[in-house]
């Protein structure tokens, strides 16, 4: 059994069984990271990689539901990547998944990881700007939802350092900020090859957005339906379906 610190509890997921030991007052897993395991374009035997892991739970996710060869998780705040390593430990996934404290900002500098060592780069990178909105309480939450430690255009340039010629660079983010995120990503020779709007309902504008990249890849974009979270204040039947 993991050893739990003061203030944690351990969750249950409803996906293979899966638990996570979580910070009742810090970070915690929202519905991102199965969103964007449903979406991304991994594939048997990949190699892939998270950047921004927090407590590991999309490494976790991708390694007990695909038949990748490995998964990397990368976090930068101490505690949410001591809280990972424990979580892959609790999991029984040490042989899949392992978690690198580092700072995505300093990967291409440092050469952290080979250039071109993986075939799908995954990444829930934080939303805002330190600008836009209020800050979370808590240092954790704070550092994950804003732009505090990396903006997105440090995690695309590590992404193309780390993804070959022709991977996959997954991501969700902000709708509004869209048009920013397409355009760096081809700045940085990421082409936006795949697109999915995700809405609260269907009465309301869309709050996220899923896209997927491919480097070196050519022009083209595939705009898929929306997703739907919830009909009549329940999931939807599609939310459910990533669930389980």
């Amino acid at each position: 059994m993991c050893k739990l610190n003061e203030n944690e509890r351990i969750d249950a997921l409803q996906v293979d069984g899966l638990r996570m030991i979580q910070a009742q007052d810090g970070y915690r897993f929202s519905l991102d990271p199965f969103l964007l395991a449903d979406f991304s374009a991994v594939r048997k035997g990949d190699r892939v990689i998270d950047l921004g892991t927090a407590s590991g739970i999309l490494p976790l996710i991708i390694a007990a539901t695909t038949e990748v060869q490995s998964v990397v998780g990368v976090e930068l705040q101490q505690p949410l990547y001591d809280r990972a390593l424990r979580n892959v430990e609790l999991n029984g996934l040490c042989d899949k998944v392992t978690i690198r404290l580092l700072d995505v900002r300093n990967i291409v500098k440092e050469k952290s990881f080979p250039t071109g060592g993986f075939e799908v780069v995954l990444m829930n990178p934080p939303y805002r700007i330190t600008t836009a909105g209020r800050l979370s309480a808590g240092g954790e939450r704070a550092a994950c939802r804003h732009e505090l430690n990396g903006t997105i255009n440090d995690f695309l340039r590590a992404s193309h350092w780390l993804v070959r010629h022709g991977g996959a660079v997954c991501l969700i983010f902000l709708a509004e900020r869209l048009p920013e995120l397409l355009r760096q990503m081809q700045l940085c020779s990421l082409e936006p090859k795949r697109l999915r709007m995700i809405h609260s309902d269907r009465k309301r504008d869309a709050h996220l957005v899923l896209v997927e990249g491919r480097k070196g890849g050519r022009p083209g974009l595939t705009v898929q339906s929306p997703l739907y979270i919830y009909e009549e204040g329940e999931y939807t039947e599609e939310i459910r379906r990533i669930f389980n």
